[in-house]
């Protein structure tokens, strides 16, 4: 076969002429030789290993480490340095509910202050709870600022309150602010999961404060925005009257929604007071007039005869009808309107 010779440098004939490496060419019938090239790293190739090796470790220093290990007295991280570093039980967590078979997995990253450099066996000594300390209020205030929702499980009943653990910190929540409703027996809660956010978080005082109720208000009012959403103008309904003021009454239409029956709205005669027509407790007829800015405006005596009543508002069509045409303004509710 035919092969060329590739060579560094130009090579000479035996008269001593120059001759070009590309213009040789040797016919061969040997078998041509495989020829693996292996590459060498370079010292580039480990340099960020050689400064990790060579960085200088001492207590204080904040680590993070990768669980290569887990027994029943201590967590080994892998710390990409010359040695181990050793979180031992006691140096993992605040929380007396922590389970270091339970809440430790192989493979997650921990972050740990250094205590020794040298545990007597060659490791570095570590401790999660001095670390936690330190980076954990950085946490809870982003977690404070960004109104967070977190959940924890609570650990204990105390006066007025219970406590639990974020970040390793203690925290304390308030019965008022546990639920939207009234909390009686705090005992009950022991041990119950929770989404709850930070409404105080002070390193200076040691104070971290949660709230459950402001979770729940949330997500109640994000609720009845959706359920607000799918109501339709025109739709008639039942409800309940459940408070009668001077200017009108407020009247329960089911799904935990509220509208406001105007005094002017209750009957065709001038009326003082709506208590001359209805009672609180009372169940009314009543139009949706109008849906503005999460609030519901009802009517009386926009309800004409042998229109369908909707007991369930939330299953009413997206386009109403009254029995001849489409309602899906307040003009139109209005125009036969008597003034």
């Amino acid at each position: 076969m035919v092969r060329s010779l590739f060579q560094s440098k130009m090579i000479m004939s035996d008269e001593n002429q120059v001759i070009n490496e590309d213009e040789i060419n040797i016919t061969t019938n040997e078998a041509e030789p495989v020829v693996t090239l292996e590459v060498v790293p370079s010292m580039d190739d480990f340099k960020d290993e050689i400064a990790r090796s060579f960085k200088k470790i001492k207590e204080g220093d904040i680590l993070t480490g990768t669980v290569i290990g887990i027994s029943e007295a201590e967590v080994i991280l892998d710390l990409r340095y010359y040695t181990e570093g050793i979180i031992k039980l006691e140096e993992l967590s605040n929380d007396p509910s922590f389970s270091i078979k339970a809440d430790v997995t192989l493979g997650e990253e921990i972050s740990a202050t250094v205590l020794r450099e040298d545990d007597g066996q060659g490791h570095i000594l570590l401790s999660r709870k001095r670390a936690d300390d330190i980076l954990a209020w950085e946490h809870l205030k982003e977690a404070m600022s960004s109104k967070k929702v977190v959940r924890v499980k609570i650990a204990q009943a105390v006066n007025a309150g219970v406590v639990t653990y974020l970040y390793g910190v203690r925290a304390f929540i308030p019965a008022s602010q546990l639920s939207l409703t009234y909390v009686d027996n705090l005992d009950a809660w022991v041990g119950k999961e929770i989404d709850v956010i930070v409404i105080t978080a002070s390193q200076e005082d040691m104070k971290l404060v949660l709230s459950g109720k402001e979770v729940e208000r949330d997500r109640e009012k994000k609720d009845k925005t959706s359920k607000i959403s799918r109501l339709q103008v025109g739709i008639v309904t039942t409800g309940t009257v459940d408070k009668i003021a001077p200017y009108g009454a407020f009247i329960n239409i089911g799904e935990g929604l509220s509208g406001l029956l105007h005094i002017s709205q209750i009957c065709d005669r001038r009326i003082k007071s709506p208590s001359e027509v209805i009672k609180e407790g009372e169940t009314v007829t009543v139009k949706i007039l109008d849906i503005k800015e999460g609030k519901i405006s009802l009517s009386m005596k926009a309800v004409e005869d042998k229109e369908d009543i909707i007991e369930d508002v939330e299953t009413a069509p997206a386009t109403y009808t009254t029995g001849e045409e489409a309602t899906t303004g307040l003009a139109a509710l209005l125009k036969n309107f008597k003034l």
